[in-house]
């Protein structure tokens, strides 16, 4: 090959190798941007499915108290 042609391919191959890293990173944060995303907004509705009823049961328990203490205080 001619050695222009070379230096022109070898050139290339540099940058394609540097397209590649910075490609790989883009995949990564792109990745973990999205597991994040996930886990906060799957994880609140998991804490709020064992959360929630806890609290409702509480509260209905003292809205029936309310309702049963004597209607002069």
């Amino acid at each position: 090959m001619e050695p222009e042609i070379q230096a022109r391919l070898d050139q290339q191959d540099i940058m394609l190798n540097k397209i590649y890293v910075s490609v790989e990173k883009t995949r990564k944060y792109f990745l973990w941007t999205f597991i994040i995303s996930i886990l906060v907004f799957v994880l609140p509705m998991i804490v709020m499915a064992f959360v929630l009823p806890s609290f409702m049961k509480t509260l209905s328990s003292s809205v029936d108290l309310n309702l049963l203490a004597p209607q002069g205080y």
